[in-house]
């Protein structure tokens, strides 16, 4: 079972601590790397123009540029809602950065602006089919939220 709570608490203290966001994410990548069973990969893009490139991580190297639209971090950046992928390569467009890689979930990330636009994505690969649940989702969600809540105070990062 994966300790959410504990998690987000982590990284809450993290976002007061600090005001620029690139050690966030840092520390959020290696928080939920860690804190999370069979994984081989999380981490985040961020939006420049309208691909994804490559943000802080841990695992494998990774694809550093994600077009708009294509694979399962531009399918979530275009749609703006959360990928679930249980077979990655089952799903239209798959960019194979680690083939490794059996599974899938991405969520967006939004600056809270009038536009509420999403400025990146939290991508976390799995070795294990279908390794993803709708607890995991709402655990990454919350996590999400802190994050987001983090820009909303310090959007100075992006200018």
């Amino acid at each position: 079972m994966n300790d959410y709570a504990l998690m987000g608490k982590q990284v809450a203290a993290f976002a007061e601590e600090e005001a620029n966001l690139l050690p966030l994410l840092a520390n959020t990548a290696a928080i939920l790397y860690d804190g999370l069973s069979e994984l081989n990969w999380a981490g985040f893009y961020l939006r420049q123009g309208d691909d994804l490139l490559l943000g802080p991580f841990q695992g494998k190297p990774a694809c550093i540029r994600i077009p708009y639209g294509k694979g399962v971090c531009g399918t979530c950046l275009a749609e703006d809602r959360v990928q679930r992928v249980a077979d990655v390569h089952a799903f239209p467009g798959h960019i194979a950065c680690d083939s490794a890689s059996n599974s899938e979930i991405v969520l967006p990330l939004h600056a809270r602006d009038a536009e509420a636009k999403v400025i990146g994505v939290l991508d976390i690969d799995s070795p294990v089919y279908d390794r993803f649940s709708a607890e995991d989702e709402a655990g990454l969600a919350a996590i999400v939220r802190i994050l987001e809540d983090k820009m909303e105070r310090d959007m100075s990062w992006l200018r």
